[in-house]
């Protein structure tokens, strides 16, 4: 398998900013201690590729689908962007370039802010949905009926600021 690299210096090298894990309403947290400029690459979601065969026997939140044949477990430590959050009004974006996964700041974020993205509807249904969103957008994005696609079009699947569903009954 060829490895790509990413340009040294270039629109996906993560900056160099302070970051920390630490209580949020949702849990655990990553907050940023700098101020990050829109467009600015905040950090490289990272983990072990897991094989195909292997994905329904990982009992894991922080499985990534990045490709159809490519997904992340990254519940490893050394993944700080772990405690991103989701949040119905994020701050931040997923870029996946090269097979990589990179959260990109949408908006000038403040020092002292929590850094979040949309997770997507289908993580939100399985996941936050049963249990309530606790973000504390005033309106959450998926609180209407999912639009049901006729039989006769193809659907297609997007991993853009997707985490892909884990087995069934998971947590």
């Amino acid at each position: 398998m060829k490895t790509e690299t990413i340009k040294k210096g270039g629109k996906y090298e993560p900056g160099n900013f302070t970051l920390k894990a630490k209580r949020s309403s949702a849990g655990l947290g990553l907050y940023t201690m700098d101020p990050i400029k829109k467009g600015d690459c905040v950090i490289e979601y990272v983990g072990p590729v897991v094989p195909k065969e292997e994905w329904d026997t990982i009992n894991s939140l922080y499985l990534f689908e990045v490709t159809k044949k490519k997904t992340i477990n990254g519940a490893v430590r050394s993944n700080t962007a772990r405690y991103i959050n989701h949040s119905c009004k994020p701050n931040c974006e997923i870029d996946i370039r090269k097979e990589r996964v990179f959260i990109m700041a949408k908006r000038n974020i403040k020092a002292g802010e929590e850094l979040s993205y949309d997770y997507d509807r289908e993580y939100f249904d399985e996941y936050i949905k049963p249990k309530g969103c606790k973000c504390g957008a005033e309106k959450h994005l998926y609180n209407t009926p999912k639009k049901v696609t006729p039989a006769k079009k193809k659907v297609t699947k997007t991993t853009k600021g997707k985490k892909p569903k884990t087995k069934k009954g998971a947590r």
